[in-house]
């Protein structure tokens, strides 16, 4: 079926392939899909649900039958054929067949089909109820999907990228085209997006003049105008998914998949975040097939994909081609079918009422008379008019508008702010039109980001009108086809509107139309139509299903690129990672972060002794311990101290400049999300720590708030953990330490709490007066940069003063000795009043969360408060985990009065000591409970204290 002149490909190189086990040629530059029919392959798949045989119907990416598996190194389903390039050596398997392509025995469905009509599932599988677990459900998921996921492990590599630009073309025809050449000519940062393997759209597929020369002469020569351009980047291969706030595009490039060998570091596929300051949308549009009568036998195509073929492919789709319907496509399929010598069957403008032929089409039924005729042809060509592809227009939540001109659904005036449509998505469906649209659209985007475009010389091209009086659906005996792949007729949409399923969507999850790979692309119009005829609407009375993104199915791990191994769970490292780790320190997770447990000395045997020397060492001398883990996150802008105010149950717009606070923050049901200090370095400025392993749910919170909760407030949120490296210094002789090393210290000008700026041995750093020891403590902080350096040459001083560095176990026993709490107190379930901090939520202003934990059962002596924890009999041992009971009850979970959190050696009180909730804890300090921990086999009585042993009045640390 090879034509033996024409087309794109390169005839000089041929390519070996196979489909289903047995070999083919084609050459370099056919799709699968040309290939196959190059070599008369017309049945190339079965239907989801009757198993029907499918042949190719699209040229493109909304191909809905010719989805086949590729033999990869891990195997693919669902690659569409019409996408997929050929290669040497190629491999390719049919999908949702058993146990051969030509002879299905899944196909016998199709003889049930009066009893799985639209909706049987809803009412079939609802009795007897006890077949469900064993019958129903085993049954639907064998049969769900088309192709399968291979079981072996995807170690193949996938990329992530971003990339910034001020105008994002999406769509290489000419719209696209024009509005990249008058976008690049002006010196725009462009990037150009498409899909396809090469850029021009349909006039790849067309015979086309522009400028009085063949059309492709002038895609060549705007492609390699914008290929000089250094502000212009080309990506073919590129299908851009999605459109997301604040002008974010996903795009999806295919990297590798058309190479026979890969080089090693060459990826699958790359995942593009892509932020545009403007965006052109110049995605053309989709021809729409017509449903009737048995419409989805194999060769039966849509007019464009057979003129594609024919055109750019060189192939002839059938030996004798037919052509249906209305207006210029149709008349351009006949004319490029006689000027390739493809046989011309005829050209039918009126009905088709059916269609004959087992694995392939082979007569097409037209009316005569008070009869039908047959005309033999093994394709068909459909041309059911056109509908612009306004996808990414309905990504956030826009619907497009109906136009009666045109029979389509055309994008909404800003339904994406900062996307403009151009050509055919917007309606335009002249090759001229398109041209100046491109231009018009590239213009005014320009003159809006301030830049200056000479009026372009629009080149000539063909300009004919768009004229349609559209043909949904052809009456005749047998069952019309809307949805190709999900076998939708219909009657299956009438059958919806009948039961009650009026909507326009749940009619599509009545019927399932739409919900295939394709989204409906194909079949959803004239879905549409069907429905408002048979409920006796408008088609925009009717309205539109929702669009959502991907565009086109991506792969999960294009999505999770880099997502393997370590990649899954990184490790990330502190500045002062490899000299904790030269000191012998083993590193444990928190968070998100790897952290040192403790810092071993010579001689010692176990983590105990190194703990305990430690927190001696804290509370005798100074310590250092890397706390850069903790989240920052800059807030600025007038209205900064009001955010805070609303989003912690303090007040922070009363802090003065240069102090910190602590602060308490609520969920909105009221309970507890986290805990910290933040400080005031400017009239306008606040800085927020947050606990490690909250850094990154407070941040979403904070931002949620500011968008949804406080949507006019004048501030700025920015993370910056990983800027700044940051160190604690604690101990009788921290001061001494910070004398050694910042350039200008006076102690006295930093009480308790205070922050400011410092130089640190000359480099801008910042110095919080807090502590989390309850000793005499300092932050430092300085860019991430200096953070190694800076540890180094603070654990030298100190050990110069008898200190040195303390790890994540030192830690938490120095705050347990203080009674401060972290995520192991603070854990999801508990409310201010529980961790008796309950006059910490102001009764002077609104805070997030107040109102709900107000609610009755979040406070009262029912409730289980915090309390401390020391061993009162001959077990001295303590036990995180374990739970607490009245010293005579039964160790039953009935009988449960609380639990234990947190657990360490005091070394400094010479016992174990706890911290636990306990029912009505507050009221029974003095109180000996029996603390039972099951898994671990421990048991001991324990006294109920309060949780701050060590200098409650805080002397200490503010001395």
């Amino acid at each position: 079926m090879r034509l033996s002149q024409g087309g794109l490909i390169d005839r000089a190189k041929p390519l070996r392939f196979s489909f289903d086990g047995k070999g083919y040629q084609g050459f370099a530059g056919d799709t699968l899909a040309s290939a196959l029919l190059a070599n008369d392959v017309r049945l190339v798949g079965r239907s989801f649900k009757y198993h029907r045989p499918r042949g190719i119907l699209t040229a493109d990416s909304n191909e809905p039958n010719a989805l086949m598996t590729i033999r990869r190194a891990v195997d693919e389903p669902n690659v569409r054929a019409t996408t997929q390039e050929l290669y040497e050596g190629l491999e390719a398997r049919s999908q949702n067949a058993w146990p051969a392509l030509g002879f299905d025995l899944l196909g016998m469905n199709d003889l049930l089909a009066p009893f799985l009509g639209a909706g049987f599932y809803y009412k079939t599988f609802m009795w007897p109820k006890s077949f469900w677990e064993r019958v129903y459900e085993p049954f639907i998921r064998r049969a769900a999907g088309l192709g399968a996921l291979s079981k072996a492990p995807d170690r193949g590599r996938y990329d992530k990228a971003f990339a910034h630009c001020d105008l994002l073309v999406i769509g290489g025809g000419p719209a696209g085209l024009m509005a990249a050449l008058v976008a690049g000519r002006a010196g725009a940062d462009v990037i150009l997006a498409d899909e396809d393997t090469r850029l021009g759209g349909r006039l790849l597929a067309e015979r086309e003049e522009i400028d009085g020369g063949p059309a492709l002469d002038w895609v060549e020569e705007a492609t390699a105008e914008l290929r000089a351009l250094p502000n212009v980047r080309l990506m073919t291969r590129t299908t851009v998914t999605g459109a997301y706030d604040g002008g974010t595009y996903g795009a999806l490039e295919r990297v590798s998949q058309h190479l026979a060998s890969p080089a090693g570091h060459a990826p699958i596929e790359t995942f593009w975040r892509i932020v545009a300051r403007r965006a052109i949308l110049a995605a053309g549009a989709h021809e729409r097939p017509i449903a009737f009568p048995n419409n989805d036998r194999p060769g039966v195509m849509l007019a464009s994909a057979v003129r594609a073929y024919v055109n750019r492919w060189g192939v002839a789709p059938g030996k004798r081609v037919a052509v249906f319907g209305q207006g210029a496509d149709a008349e351009r399929t006949a004319r490029d079918l006689r000027a390739a010598g493809v046989e011309l069957a005829e050209v039918i403008t009126d009905r088709v009422t059916g269609t004959n032929g087992r694995l392939g089409l082979e007569e097409i039924l037209v009316p005569d008379g008070d009869g039908a005729r047959g005309i033999n042809c093994d394709c068909l060509a459909v041309a059911g008019g056109w509908n612009p592809a306004v996808h990414l227009t309905c990504h956030m939540g826009a619907r497009p508008v109906w136009r009666d001109d045109l029979a389509a659904f055309v994008p909404a005036e800003g339904a994406v702010p900062g996307l403009t449509p151009a050509g055919a998505c917007a309606g335009a469906f002249s090759t001229a039109a398109c041209l100046s649209g491109g231009a018009r659209v590239a213009g005014a985007i320009l003159e809006d980001l301030g830049l200056s475009a000479p009026k372009p010389d629009l080149p000539e091209a063909e300009d004919g009108g768009y004229t349609i009086t559209p043909i949904w659906h052809v009456e005749g005996k047998g069952r019309a086809w809307l949805d190709f792949q999900n076998d939708v007729t219909v009657k299956d949409v009438k059958q919806s509107a009948t039961e009650g399923f009026r909507s326009v969507e749940h009619m599509k999850r009545y019927t399932t139309q739409g919900m295939a790979t394709d989204q409906g692309k194909n079949s959803n119009v004239a879905a549409l139509a069907v429905l408002a005829d048979a409920t006796g609407r408008t088609i925009p009375e009717t309205g539109t299903t929702t669009f959502r993104p991907p565009y086109t199915p991506i792969n999960i791990a294009a999505l999770g690129a880099g997502a393997l191994d370590k990649g899954f769970a990184p490790e990330r490292h502190l500045t002062s990672h490899a000299a904790s780790v030269a000191r012998g320190a083993p590193m444990i997770e928190a968070g998100l972060w790897y952290r040192p447990s403790y810092f071993p000395a010579p001689g010692e045997q176990t983590w105990r002794e190194a703990c305990d020397r430690e927190v001696t060492m804290v509370r005798q001398a100074v310590g250092v311990a890397d706390v850069s883990t903790l989240g920052k996150i800059d807030i600025q802008g007038p209205d900064a101290g009001k955010f805070l105010d609303f989003v912690y149950t303090n007040t922070f717009s009363t802090l003065k400049e240069g102090r910190v606070r602590y602060g308490l923050m609520l969920r909105e049901d009221g309970h507890v999300m986290d805990d910290g200090t933040t400080a005031r370095l400017g009239a306008q400025q606040y800085l927020m720590t947050t606990t490690t392993a909250a850094a990154g749910q407070v941040m979403a919170h904070l931002d949620w708030v500011r968008q949804a909760l406080m949507p006019g407030a004048d501030v700025q949120i920015a993370s910056v953990t990983e800027h700044w490296a940051q160190f604690a210094v604690a101990g009788p002789k921290a001061g001494a330490v910070l004398a050694s090393v910042l350039d200008d210290w006076a102690p006295g000008d930093w009480p308790f709490m205070s922050c400011g700026a410092v130089s640190v041995s000359g480099v801008a750093g910042r110095l919080f007066r807090i502590s989390f020891s309850g000793e005499q403590g300092y932050e430092i902080a300085v860019p991430a940069r200096f953070g190694e350096s800076l540890f180094r040459l603070l654990v030298a001083q100190a050990e110069a003063l008898g200190g040195g560095p303390y790890g994540m176990e030192a830690l938490n026993v120095l705050r347990i000795e203080k009674g401060f709490i972290t995520h192991a107190e603070i854990h999801g379930r508990v409310t201010a009043f529980d961790i008796g901090m309950g006059r910490m939520v102001s009764a002077k202003k609104d805070c997030v969360g107040k109102t709900m934990s107000e609610r009755p059962g979040l406070s009262g002596p029912e409730r289980e408060q915090m309390v401390g924890l020391k061993p009162a009999g001959s077990v001295k041992q303590l036990t995180g985990g374990a739970h607490l009971f009245e010293a005579g009850a039964r160790a039953t979970a009935a009988n449960s009065q609380g639990y234990v959190t947190s657990v360490g050696f005091s070394p400094t009180l010479g016992c174990f000591l706890g911290q636990g909730f306990l029912r009505n804890g507050r009221a029974r300090h003095g109180e000996t409970v029996r603390m039972v921990d099951h898994v671990r086999g421990v048991e001991a009585m324990c006294e109920v204290c309060d949780p701050v042993f060590y200098d409650p009045e805080g002397g200490r640390m503010r001395g």
